[in-house]
């Protein structure tokens, strides 16, 4: 069972990595990393500020940086756990897809959906209220993760798998700031 799980897995993965072309590399390059987006981050907390007040934003902060960090060693050991090679240092596909960027660390589960998915699930239940729109935060995570694959450094398995954990983690997250919010930063 696991083993047609893996291989449809990396079939989905071949399909979708060729979809690329060498026209859109760059633009996926961007995409992929973090410091770019720093300007949305920006903005986003500047429009939380205004919204919801300076205290109530840090204690926020604090919050998506203690999950950030838990998600982040979550995934480290699991990628160290089960040491699924990326698809661009795997030998039996990577001749065979499109590896346009290359890491050394291990693939399984994705960091970055599980990173993006915890911060949009955190941040869509606390703010759901404030923001009419607030579901759009979850286009983040998924052009985020999809560039993982475009670039040949996920298996969508690891994207879904990093996405579950994630959602799961920003919604355990959000209930401990239900219960520690009144008793530190009430109104």
């Amino acid at each position: 069972m696991l083993e047609k799980i893996q291989e449809l897995d990396t079939n989905l993965l071949v399909y979708l990595n060729s979809l690329g072309s060498e026209t859109y590399d760059r633009f996926w390059l961007i995409i992929t990393s973090q410091l770019n987006w720093t300007p949305v981050f920006l903005l986003m907390f500047f429009l939380i500020y205004r919204k919801i007040g300076g205290k109530q934003t840090l204690y926020l902060l604090l919050f998506i940086a203690v999950l950030i960090a838990f998600t982040d060693q979550t995934t480290n050991l699991f990628k160290n756990t089960f040491q699924r090679l990326r698809p661009c240092n795997n030998p039996e596909i990577n001749t065979i897809i499109r590896v346009v960027q290359s890491r050394k660390s291990y693939s399984f589960f994705s960091g970055h959906a599980a990173n993006t998915m915890a911060v949009a699930t955190f941040l869509f239940l606390v703010l759901k209220r404030h923001f009419k729109y607030l579901g759009f935060l979850f286009l983040w995570p998924l052009i985020f993760a999809y560039s993982r694959i475009y670039l040949g450094l996920h298996y969508p398995g690891d994207i879904l798998t990093g996405y579950f954990f994630g959602a799961l983690f920003g919604f355990l997250m959000f209930k401990i700031y239900q219960n520690l919010k009144p008793k530190y930063f009430p109104g």
